[in-house]
């Protein structure tokens, strides 16, 4: 009775936990819910942004001040969903670590602050000022509407695949514009002290040059300062190019990764069918290799009860065995070359809808299990923290069974 009870209490958290991620839209109830959070956020920051007309603010000071009560709410729901939910976002850890993991997480920081400031002056009148502040900090909730836009992906794809050479670039332009300061106070504080009061002076006129801003409320005077000034300006022209070709031939990389993917999956067609054996069927007490199927077609799976089976010749099937036949662009040899794979939290395909993930020609996904049930990969799916992957590959796939990120 009590396994029954933790059972549905998971499943009644697994739903949840669906209803409150964008962009899983399996379901009517997903799809309105992912609608209503994206419409509250708009409207709040619509409002707040009108709130700061006077003329507005004196004709609608009371409508807006409702609406921003109601979406504030919301998102103090949606942060306790999100928290109650959180051992789905991490399997594999206790409801507490969950939790504080959510809560420490970039969003979880997010989620809380666009609440819990609109409450606080309740308790802390004096701070009312600072806590208003933070209401900017509801914008960041934008970036969840990610999971409907490639693009927006994409750059999140591309700044994270080259951060290194990202932030070696910004530490060189960092260490030119604090060496430029130095020799540009060095030169100037004679002839200008009031200007090149100190390093921080020629630090803001060495940043305002060197990205090609060119503020012009500091500017040298002497000879061997103009001179400098040239260098610098050349330096500049020349460094602050390099984040820009950086990202350039990242977004180069991921599009064709994109292109190359998107055709890959116009080739290789693949279509699934889920059989349940009866315990009179035909196909009971023969093995995987006797069960005559049509040309073209294989058993990709076997799940039996809570163990998923990968359906070697001589395994027999047995009654209530769930099969998952794989037919199109399939042939018998691929059971040779399924792997199977786990998500760890660190891998880059979390979050990425099946499409977007960057995957060689040669390999392609056959099934996921996720929680123990079985979903059929398509190209809209979401990948997930803990998802197993069934991958079959025709070249060796031990980069992926052995890949550190895993």
């Amino acid at each position: 009775m009590e396994k029954e009870k933790q059972g549905s209490s998971k499943e009644l958290q697994a739903k949840l936990f669906d209803m409150v991620s964008t962009g899983v839209t399996d379901s009517p109830l997903n799809q309105a819910y992912d609608i209503i959070s994206t419409v509250a956020l708009l409207v709040n920051l619509a409002a707040t942004f009108a709130a700061t007309f006077d003329n507005v603010e004196a004709a609608y000071g009371n409508i807006l001040k409702i609406v921003e009560a109601v979406t504030v709410f919301f998102f103090a729901i949606d942060y306790v969903l999100r928290l109650i939910t959180a051992s789905q976002q991490y399997p594999g850890c206790s409801e507490g670590t969950a939790m504080r993991k959510y809560v420490t997480s970039g969003y979880g920081i997010i989620d809380l602050l666009s609440f819990l400031p609109y409450y606080l002056p309740a308790f802390f009148p004096s701070g009312v000022a600072v806590f208003r502040m933070f209401r900017v900090i509801r914008i960041f909730r934008l970036f969840r509407i990610n999971a409907y836009s490639d693009s927006l992906t994409l750059i999140g794809r591309v700044l994270k695949n080259k951060k290194n050479q990202i932030l070696a670039s910004v530490f060189i332009i960092c260490m030119l514009i604090l060496a430029s300061s130095l020799c540009m106070y060095s030169v100037e504080h004679e002839a200008q002290p009031d200007v090149y009061k100190n390093a921080f002076s020629a630090i803001w006129w060495a940043t305002s040059t060197l990205l090609t801003v060119g503020y012009g409320d500091i500017y040298p005077i002497t000879f061997m300062g103009q001179a400098l000034g040239i260098v610098i300006t050349f330096l500049g022209v020349g460094l602050v190019a390099i984040p820009t070709g950086i990202i350039s031939a990242g977004f180069i990389e991921e599009y064709q990764n994109v292109k190359r993917i998107e055709d890959f999956e116009k080739q290789e067609a693949i279509h699934f069918i889920e059989v349940v054996v009866k315990g009179k069927d035909k196909w009971v007490g023969k093995t995987v290799k006797e069960v005559g199927l049509p040309s073209g077609t294989i058993v990709a799976i076997i799940q039996r009860g809570e163990e998923t089976i990968v359906p070697r010749g001589d395994v027999v099937i047995e009654p209530g065995d769930k099969l998952i036949i794989c037919s199109g662009a399939a042939s018998k040899d691929m059971l040779e070359d399924i792997k199977e794979i786990i998500l760890k939290k660190n891998h880059g395909w979390n979050g990425l809808k099946i499409k977007n993930i960057d995957i060689s020609r040669q390999d392609f996904i056959i099934l996921i299990d996720r929680h123990g049930k079985m979903l059929i990969p398509t190209g809209d799916l979401v990948l997930h923290e803990g998802d197993k992957l069934l991958i079959y590959s025709k070249e060796n796939i031990s980069r992926y069974t052995h890949d550190p990120i895993f």
